[in-house]
């Protein structure tokens, strides 16, 4: 197991991973938060995606069939079709008896092109002029709040439409530089926890998948994550998502809800 600390997961060899505590979500303190196992395994589809010289992931989509618990993992990969411009993937995450998440992503190759000028949204408030928040909802000593960093750029955290900034305070993989998509990743699955419109207390609303979409890589090591919380009139939601790096826009996130009362 990793030091504490020091990163997520250890690497045991090219498909098995072990957990640190500092995977374990703000519920319940024997499972992850959703943001690490995913972008370990979008890590893995990046990965075969840059072997066939397909390096930008545009879509990412996890459908999160159990609660991953904290502990050893296992990526299992296909490619699912390899064009010249585009190739599609699957992945499953797996724990120590059965699967736990499934993955698919569209992932393209880059190339240079002359396009007119497009003006996109531009970043909120970049983090450099904001103050360290405590991350609200936590179980257990250490956890999801010490692997990220957070600075409120708009709204309040947990009173609905807010915008986040997140950085990475250890590395995803024991000895790696986290990438462009891992940051986005770790990020994107707290919209529906930041942008929360209901009472923790008296309300469960958990998502079972996430989809990122991405316009281009990130730059940099924060990801600000401006999401908003959607709700329907008979226990569904949605948690959407537009996604910054401090050069502005690169993308969006939804998640579906289930909305019950305790």
């Amino acid at each position: 197991m990793p030091a504490p600390n020091s990163s997520a997961y250890a690497a045991l060899d090219a498909h098995r991973y072990e957990s640190s505590e500092l995977t374990r979500g703000p519920w319940d303190p024997g499972h992850q938060h959703g943001g690490p196992p995913v972008a370990l395994a979008g890590r893995a589809i990046a990965r075969a995606a840059a072997a066939l010289g397909m390096t930008h992931l545009a879509r990412l989509t996890a459908n999160l069939l159990r609660p991953v618990p904290l502990g050893p993992l296992r990526i299992e990969l296909a490619t699912d079709y390899a064009g010249r411009n585009v190739a599609h993937f699957s992945a499953s995450i797996y724990g120590e008896e059965r699967e736990l998440a499934r993955l698919t992503a569209v992932a393209q190759r880059e190339q240079a092109i002359e396009l007119p000028a497009v003006s996109l949204p531009q970043a909120p408030r970049p983090p450099a002029d904001l103050e360290p928040i405590v991350f609200p909802h936590r179980v257990g000593t250490v956890g999801y709040h010490d692997l990220v960093e957070l600075r409120v750029a708009e709204g309040t955290l947990t009173r609905g439409p807010c915008a986040v900034w997140f950085r990475l305070r250890h590395p995803l993989v024991e000895g790696e530089t986290p990438s462009p998509l891992e940051r986005v990743a770790v990020a994107a699955d707290s919209g529906n926890g930041i942008s929360a419109v209901l009472d923790f207390k008296r309300y469960l609303f958990v998502n079972s998948d996430l989809t990122i979409n991405l316009l281009r890589p990130a730059q940099g090591e924060w990801i600000c994550i401006d999401a908003r919380t959607l709700l329907g009139p008979a226990g569904g939601g949605i948690a959407e998502a537009r996604i910054f790096d401090a050069s502005g826009w690169i993308g969006r996130s939804t998640q579906s809800l289930n909305v019950r009362a305790r």
